[in-house]
């Protein structure tokens, strides 16, 4: 009797759910491209993963490889290949930190201004000017910054110029050689590139502040910047958490792009991040379990990154992600 109950209680779950997904078939219709994107190239590539297990062998493919368990990830941290690893962990997360205390407030003090733009005409001129370089590809960006950097045997850039004329490098050298100018070069091309671009999120939260909240403070006597400190910032408060959290998990997953356009062997003690070790050693010199390993590791330091950041913020200030 009690399994019969069971056997019609799931089947009348099964009818409600196909009522419900033939209620509202054309969502679903609709949502089947992006589902199927992400299983083709999301979900299906951490098959690969598995390659961080064995002593692979392109011949032979990921499931009949020779499996070594651990032995990528010894060899990585405490291997042959330990110090190339340590220092692009190292790199990466400095980079990463800098871009976060230096890149991360420029979107939000160019919302504030785009906001103070009473003039709608050059609002929308100084916003498009400022989205543009997200639209143009990596290689155009690098190749601007290159221009501007590069010092040849009959061309120097702007800033190359600039910075001989100050004594701070010598002539006939380039910043692009200099170890400890590729840091803050990254980081300005980064804030370039994507500050217009990633100030829409906060300018649409600022836009949804209600304007009776700035008339109350008016009528306290408050300035612009009060207005800014006590009604501005703490009403983006949920948005920027929200943000933080994002960019933290995001601290480890440096675009090999740009530094691959950037880097060359003279500054790999300052240019050398993660991705970029993950392409030379697992892809280049062929160590596939290796750079894998090192793939696997990155993402579980990533998450384990996202989870904390989220308790705290949910713990402290009651907004998280979930």
């Amino acid at each position: 009797m009690a399994e019969t109950q069971d056997v019609r209680m799931r089947q009348k779950k099964a009818r409600l759910i196909f009522q419900a997904i033939a209620k509202d078939w054309r969502l679903y219709v609709l949502l089947m491209p992006m589902v199927i994107w992400f299983a083709i190239w999301m979900y299906k590539p951490m098959g690969g993963l598995l390659i961080a297990f064995k002593r692979f062998d392109p011949s032979l493919g990921v499931l009949l490889s020779e499996f070594k368990g651990i032995d990528n990830f010894i060899n990585m941290i405490n291997g042959v290949v330990k110090e190339e690893f340590w220092q692009a962990f190292r790199n990466t997360f400095i980079i990463s930190s800098y871009s976060l205390v230096f890149g991360f407030p420029v979107p939000i003090i160019l919302a504030l201004l785009f906001s103070e733009l009473n003039h709608e005409g050059i609002r929308k001129i100084t916003q498009t000017i400022t989205y543009l370089p997200h639209f143009l590809s990596e290689v155009t960006i690098t190749g601007i910054v290159l221009m501007l950097v590069y010092n040849g045997v009959h061309s120097a850039g702007v800033i190359t110029t600039l910075f001989i004329n100050q004594g701070w490098i010598e002539p006939n050298a380039s910043i692009i050689q200099q170890a400890n100018y590729f840091r803050p070069l990254y980081i300005i091309t980064g804030i370039w590139k994507e500050s217009g671009y990633n100030s829409i999120v906060y300018y649409a939260a600022i836009m949804g502040i209600s304007p009776a909240l700035y008339e109350a403070l008016k009528v306290d006597g408050g300035n612009k910047f009060q207005e800014i400190r006590y009604v501005t910032i703490p009403c983006m408060a949920p948005t920027l958490i929200i943000m933080v959290i994002m960019r933290i998990g995001r601290m480890l997953s440096i675009g090999y792009e740009r530094v691959l356009l950037l880097y060359n062997t003279n500054i790999y003690v300052t240019a050398d991040v993660l991705s970029t070790f993950e392409q030379r050693i697992g892809i280049i010199s062929g160590n596939y379990g290796i750079g894998s390993a090192s793939s696997l590791f990155n993402s579980l330091i990533a998450f384990a990154l996202v989870i904390g950041a989220n308790t705290i913020s949910r713990n402290i200030s009651k907004t998280s992600l979930w």
